[in-house]
C-alpha cells in the first residue's frame, strides 16, 4: 500500500512540473521572438552585455533588462525598453501572447512599420507608450478592444488615417497623439475623466467635443480643420432641415422685407467693392494662391498633403514685406512673393515653431523658420537680425532674409544639404556608412567653440546668445563643415530658462541662476561636447545625460561614460577624458564659475594640437 501511494505521488509530480515548465517556456519563447523582430541584424542587447533575452534564462528570476514581474517571479507585468535605438518592427502577435503584461513603453526608439492589428490581443495592457518612433500607417480599429487601457501616448510618430473609437474604453485617462498625420472627427471621449489629452498639430477636423474646461486650445492647435471651443475659430451653425408650412401673410412680409434689406446691402458693397478694386488685386491673387495650395493638397494622399504645400497660408489677405539681406541670394530676386508661391517640405516641428524646406523659382533651395509663442517684439527682432548680418563667421549661418509681424514671424536661411550634428551622432540620416570617428568629433567640437567665441565678443555688447543651443542646430554644409544655426532668436533675459527646459523635464527642481549674458549657451555647448564624447541622447525626460555623466565620473574614472565606437576604434583616453573636464566645466551648476567661450576654445584647441602631434609622431 505504501509503495502505491509513492508511485502515486511521483506520477502526481512529473505530470505538474512539465506543465509548469511548458508554459515557461512558451512564455520566453513568445517573448525572444519579440525582441528579434525589434532588434534585426544589429541586436543592441548582444552588443551591450548580457541582458537576458534567450530561451536559457527566466525572465523574471534572472531580471532580463526591462522586465518587471510580479512579487512571486511568476508573471511578466512590465516590459520598459526606452531610449534604446531600436529600428525593428513591433511584433504584437507574439508579445500578447503573454497574457500578464499590464505596462509597455517602447518610446524614444527608431521603431518601423504599422501598429499591428494583433495589438487588440493584449488584453491586460493599462499603459502603452510608443512615442517618438518611426510608427506610420492607419492606427487598427483593435485598439478600442484594450478594454483596461488608461493611458496611451502614440506622439511624435507618422500615423494616418482616422482615429478608431476610442471612446469605448471607458477607463481611458491619458490620450497624446501629437504630431503625427492623424484625422476625421474627434471620438466623443468623456473628458471628465481624463488628465491628460494632446492632439495637436494633426490633420483632424469638425467641432470639438465638449472639454468640461478641462484643456486649453495648446491641446488642439495645428489642426486646420478644427473649430470650436477651445479654439477661437468658431463652428458654423449646422444647417437645420426645412420643414414644409404654410407661411401666413404677415410671414411673407416680414421676409419680403428682409429680402429688400439684403438686396440694399449688397449694392451697397457692389459699390464699395468697384471703388476699391485696384488695391484688393493682391488679396485676390493671394486668396486665389492659397485656394490652388488647398485645392491641390486635397487631391494628395494625406502623407504627401502634410509635406508639400505653398506658404500663402501663413498671412492671409495680404501680401507683405520680406526683408532681403546681405547674402548671394538677393541677386538672384527672392521676394516674398516667390517665396509664397514655392512648394514647401515640412522638416519638422519644435516647441517655437515649424521648419520649411523651400524651392523657389530660381532654383535655390532654401530653409524657412516659421516662429511662434516666442516672446520678441518686432523693433528687438528686426535689431537682432540686422545685427546678425553684419557679425559674420564661417561657421555661423546667417540669415538670407526675415519677415516679422505681430502674428508670427519667418526666418530664411540657404538649405543645408548635409543635415544635423543630432542625426550624424544618433543615426536617424543615411551617410553612406560615412564612419564620425574621434579626430571628425573633435574637430567639429573646436570650429563651433571658436565660431562661439566670435560671437560672443562681437556680440557681447548687444546681449545676442544663441539662447537654444544643441545638436540640432548644428549643420553640416556640401563640405561638411559645421555651421551654427538660429542664431541670436532668444532674447537674453529668457535665454538660460529656455535652454535648461530643452533637457529637463521639471524647470522647478532648477535653482535658476543669474541670468547671466551668453552662459546659457556655454552650457548648451557643454551638453553638446557630452553628446559627442558619449554617443548618447538628450532627452528632456527620462534620462538625464549631464547628470548620468557627473554620477559615473563621481564614483570612479571610467571609459564606460564614452562612446563604444570611439572605444573600438583606439581614440586616445587621455584626450577624451581632458576633453570631457571641458564638458564638466561647461555645465556647472553655476553659471558664474562656467568658463567663457574664448577659455573653452583655447582648451579644446590645446586637446586638437595634442591630437595632430601624436598623429604626426605616428606617421
Amino acid at each position: 500500500m505504501t509503495r502505491i501511494f509513492i508511485w502515486a505521488f511521483l506520477i502526481s509530480i512529473i505530470l505538474v512540473i512539465p506543465r509548469s515548465n511548458s508554459v515557461e517556456d512558451e512564455v520566453k519563447k513568445t517573448m525572444v521572438e519579440f525582441m528579434d523582430k525589434l532588434t534585426p541584424q544589429n541586436n543592441i542587447l548582444l552588443r551591450l552585455g548580457n541582458w537576458g533575452w534567450n530561451s536559457t534564462s527566466d525572465p523574471c528570476k534572472d531580471k532580463w533588462f526591462g522586465v518587471e514581474c510580479d512579487d512571486g517571479f511568476t508573471r511578466v507585468r512590465k516590459i520598459v525598453l526606452e531610449k534604446l535605438s531600436f529600428n525593428g518592427t513591433f511584433d504584437a502577435s507574439s508579445l500578447c501572447l503573454v497574457t500578464s503584461i499590464t505596462v509597455l513603453s517602447l518610446q524614444t526608439n527608431n521603431i518601423t512599420g504599422d501598429l499591428p492589428l494583433e495589438i487588440g490581443g493584449c488584453k491586460a495592457l493599462t499603459h502603452l507608450y510608443l512615442a517618438r518612433n518611426k510608427f506610420s500607417g492607419d492606427l487598427p480599429d483593435s485598439l478600442s478592444q484594450l478594454s483596461n487601457l488608461k493611458r496611451l501616448h502614440i506622439e511624435d510618430n507618422n500615423f494616418h488615417g482616422d482615429l478608431p473609437n476610442l471612446s469605448r474604453i471607458s477607463g481611458l485617462v491619458s490620450f497624446v497623439a501629437e504630431n503625427n498625420e492623424l484625422g476625421g472627427k474627434i471620438p466623443d471621449f468623456d473628458f471628465t475623466n481624463f488628465d491628460k489629452f494632446n492632439i495637436s498639430n494633426n490633420n483632424f477636423s469638425g467641432q470639438i467635443p465638449d472639454v468640461k474646461g478641462k484643456f486649453k486650445a495648446e491641446s488642439f492647435l495645428g489642426n486646420p480643420y478644427l473649430c470650436g471651443i477651445p479654439l477661437p475659430d468658431l463652428c458654423p451653425p449646422p444647417l437645420k432641415s426645412e420643414k414644409p408650412k404654410k407661411s401666413s401673410a404677415k410671414k411673407i412680409l416680414i421676409y419680403s422685407g428682409y429680402l429688400i434689406m439684403g438686396s440694399v446691402i449688397l449694392v451697397f458693397l457692389v459699390f464699395i467693392f468697384l471703388k476699391r478694386k485696384k488695391p484688393r488685386e493682391e488679396n485676390i491673387e493671394s486668396s486665389e494662391l492659397k485656394k490652388r495650395a488647398v485645392d491641390k493638397s486635397s487631391a494628395m494622399p494625406s502623407t504627401i498633403a502634410r509635406s508639400e504645400y505653398s506658404l500663402t497660408s501663413f498671412e492671409s489677405g495680404r501680401i507683405p514685406t520680406l526683408v532681403v539681406l546681405g547674402s548671394p541670394t538677393k541677386t538672384l530676386g527672392l521676394s516674398f512673393e516667390e517665396l509664397l508661391k514655392a512648394p514647401a517640405e515640412l522638416l519638422g516641428r519644435g516647441k517655437h515653431g515649424s521648419l520649411y524646406k523651400v524651392r523657389v523659382e530660381n532654383g535655390v533651395t532654401l530653409a524657412v523658420k516659421r516662429i511662434k509663442n516666442w516672446e520678441i517684439s518686432f523693433e528687438e527682432f528686426d535689431r537682432r537680425m540686422r545685427k546678425l548680418d553684419q557679425v559674420k563667421h564661417r561657421h555661423v549661418l546667417p540669415p538670407v532674409a526675415f519677415y516679422c509681424s505681430e502674428q508670427e514671424k519667418l526666418l530664411v536661411y540657404d538649405f543645408q544639404p548635409n543635415g544635423s550634428l543630432f542625426q550624424l551622432l544618433h543615426g536617424s540620416s543615411d551617410r553612406d556608412g560615412q564612419v564620425f570617428d574621434w579626430e571628425s568629433r573633435l574637430s567639429v567640437a573646436a570650429s563651433i567653440s571658436e565660431a562661439l567665441a566670435f560671437m560672443h565678443e562681437e556680440l557681447h555688447q548687444d546681449r545676442v546668445g544663441h539662447g537654444n543651443l544643441k545638436s540640432m542646430n548644428i549643420l553640416f554644409n556640401q563640405t561638411m563643415d559645421p555651421c551654427i544655426s538660429e542664431y541670436g532668436l532668444m532674447v537674453v533675459e529668457n535665454q538660460h530658462n529656455l535652454l535648461l527646459a530643452t533637457y529637463e523635464e521639471d524647470l522647478d527642481q532648477i535653482q535658476p541662476p543669474s541670468h547671466t549674458t551668453f552662459k546659457g549657451d556655454i552650457y548648451g555647448f557643454g551638453v553638446i561636447l557630452l553628446e559627442l564624447l558619449t554617443g548618447r541622447l538628450v532627452q528632456k525626460n527620462g534620462f538625464d545625460l549631464p547628470n548620468w555623466v557627473q554620477s559615473v565620473v563621481k564614483e570612479e574614472w571610467t571609459v564606460e561614460v564614452f562612446d563604444k565606437a570611439l572605444i573600438s576604434e583606439g581614440a586616445s583616453e587621455e584626450r577624451m577624458v581632458n576633453l570631457l573636464l571641458v564638458a564638466l566645466k561647461c555645465i556647472n551648476p553655476s553659471p558664474n564659475q562656467r568658463p567663457t567661450m574664448s577659455q573653452v576654445s583655447m582648451m579644446i584647441n590645446g586637446i586638437k594640437d595634442e591630437e595632430k602631434k601624436s598623429i604626426s609622431f605616428a606617421l
